[in-house]
């Protein structure tokens, strides 16, 4: 076996060890920031401009998410539902 493909191996066992570790840490919503879904595969976050007409503008037209509200990815597409997951990943509603 050659140097590039350990090296590749290596590389893609690290992908997968790195992707499931990450896929278990919460997502962190900070203040000030927006992050929007713009259509399959394109997600962004950036700072949001500051002010009292941008932030009214904002919550002119914005819904709470509900508790227990469980956002999911599906032929590119995001959705959310109402409901819960288990530590394994069940999804269940209460």
């Amino acid at each position: 076996m050659t140097t590039l493909s350990k090296t590749m191996i290596a590389a893609a066992a690290f992908a997968a060890i790195a992707t499931s570790a990450f896929s278990q840490v919460a997502w962190e919503f900070n203040p000030g920031m927006a992050y929007m879904y713009a259509g399959p595969g394109k997600m962004s976050a950036m700072a949001m401009a500051s002010g009292e007409k941008n932030h009214d503008a904002m919550m002119k037209h914005a819904a709470k998410a509900p508790n227990n509200t469980v956002f999911f990815m599906d032929n590119g597409q995001l959705y959310s539902v109402s409901g819960t997951l288990d530590p394994t990943g069940n999804f269940y509603r209460p």
